[in-house]
């Protein structure tokens, strides 16, 4: 089983090293944004927010925050990846599309709002607990893009939080999910490193 999906899934790695001079235009930092948005949320909150730290003004402020990774000052841009916590208040307007499109009738908005106020408005670890999933989610596809575009890419957990909040400008339902680094890669770095065998973490029942 094997196709150019597969193939960009399976043989992306983990970038360590980065061309310093290669730059990403902002229509193509949109573009990462574009696919990484369509990744899938639960009921369509979209609770994301993508910041690109992609000037060297910028890349200063979060170097040092974030342990002084090369990736943040060596690749062309880095994504602080933001995940909203889940609010069901927000479901009416983003079913307002589908709705106008025809794809779903105006009563069914209430079936998605309800069962999602219920889940999430008086659990505030589930409404993080989204928020993370979903900055995940949106990372990944833009991680495989990244891939199938011939770039390397970093996601990376090593920053102090409450000071990339403050930096960046973060609100108080924000919550910085990863840094990702996006760029085009120089000599060096790692193939993809062998995994556990899928005997190890597969059960099938």
């Amino acid at each position: 089983m094997t196709n150019a999906v597969i193939e960009c899934i399976l043989s992306r790695s983990a970038a360590k090293y980065y061309d310093p001079a290669a730059t990403l235009s902002d229509d193509q930092i949109r573009e990462l944004v574009r696919i990484g948005t369509s990744a899938p949320t639960s009921f369509h909150l979209q609770n994301w927010r993508f910041i690109a730290v992609r000037t060297r003004e910028a890349k200063a402020r979060l170097s040092p925050i974030a342990w002084n990774q090369p990736a943040i000052t060596d690749a062309a841009v880095t994504f602080i990846i933001c995940g909203q916590l889940a609010d069901s208040s927000v479901i009416p307007d983003r079913l307002a599309p589908l709705v106008e499109m025809g794809v779903m009738p105006a009563a069914m908005v209430s079936e998605w709002e309800i069962p999602a106020r219920d889940l999430y408005m008086d659990h505030p670890q589930r409404q993080r607990d989204e928020a993370v999933r979903t900055g995940t989610f949106g990372a990944a596809a833009m991680i495989y893009a990244a891939r199938s575009l011939g770039l390397g890419s970093t996601p990376m957990i090593g920053f102090d939080a409450e000071a990339v909040h403050r930096e960046f400008g973060l609100v108080s339902n924000e919550v910085p999910v990863m840094l990702l680094s996006i760029g085009a890669e120089r000599p060096g770095n790692w193939a993809q490193k062998p995994r556990l065998p899928v005997a190890d973490v597969l059960d099938l029942v």
